[in-house]
């Protein structure tokens, strides 16, 4: 797929870097990706991989654009309020960028429609603001084998991790996946929610975007993978540090003796 005129100036400054290059760039025009969430996270990250011209961006979200929600999620404007977030985030994607198309997933993802939805992607860039979707979009991914970029905030600290686990080490063993990091889910309000205990609205930018750079990176092959590793930001300090993971035989996913064999656990 040669680049015409038009993309050639646009994606200039990509293609003049040797790790994406013309190859690269048209990588990334045909790839498909899907963000859960156009919140704090998705805007970010949906508005930068638009503008590096990613061909289709699906996004998934249920809810409409509230007050509230504009401290922080930058996809949407004070217009925008009482809109769907994907009506409002596919808007300020294409604003940006004609040559992306825009999926429209306006529902919750379920057990039901997890595989279903996720198997038309590439990749899968999760930025929701649950641990019960985090896990239902791990094992998901997991059963239809697409790389999941995951991505969460606190109040000043943002984590970020690629996940790839039915891919093997070195040693053979799984890659880590969400559930070697977090065992399961916490006890109902032992963690607080972003609307309980606050967040910085620029935070969500700052990890959005981190978010958005790793995807780009796992479509074109650019750098090192984040695989099997955490990224950890903490926005007070400014200071970056990244942790190993490590697969955990005890795992219910990919364990010695799993025992999810399907999303049948995520059914409520």
């Amino acid at each position: 797929m040669a680049l015409n005129d038009e993309q050639l100036e646009r994606y200039a400054r990509h293609i003049v870097l040797k790790e994406i290059g013309g190859p690269g760039q048209q990588k990334l025009l045909k790839a498909r990706v899907l963000i859960i969430g156009a919140g704090g996270l998705g805007s970010p990250c949906l508005i930068y991989l638009a503008a590096a011209g990613v061909g289709t961006i699906g996004i998934i979200d249920n809810d409409t654009v509230s007050l509230s929600n504009l401290q922080r999620q930058i996809a949407h404007g004070t217009p925008d309020l009482g809109l769907e977030k994907t009506e409002s985030a596919a808007d300020a994607a294409t604003r940006i960028n004609p040559d992306v198309k825009i999926v429209q997933h306006k529902e919750r993802l379920t057990a039901e429609n997890a595989l279903g939805i996720i198997s038309q992607y590439d990749l899968v860039a999760d930025g929701c603001d649950n641990f019960a979707t985090r896990f239902l979009v791990n094992d998901a991914c997991y059963f239809a084998k697409v790389p999941l970029v995951s991505a969460a905030v606190g109040q000043f600290e943002g984590q970020l991790a690629v996940f790839r686990p039915f891919e093997r080490d070195a040693e053979g063993k799984p890659k880590p996946n969400y559930r070697d990091f977090v065992g399961e889910t916490p006890p109902p309000g032992s963690v607080p929610t972003c609307e309980e205990a606050g967040v910085m609205g620029a935070l969500t930018g700052v990890v959005g975007s981190l978010q958005a750079l790793e995807v780009i990176k796992e479509i074109t092959g650019a750098g090192t993978s984040l695989a099997g590793k955490l990224l950890i930001y903490d926005a007070l300090e400014t200071r970056f540090r990244t942790v190993k993971l490590k697969w955990d035989p005890k795992n219910p996913l990919t364990g010695e003796t799993p025992s999810i064999k399907d999303l049948s656990i995520h059914s409520v």
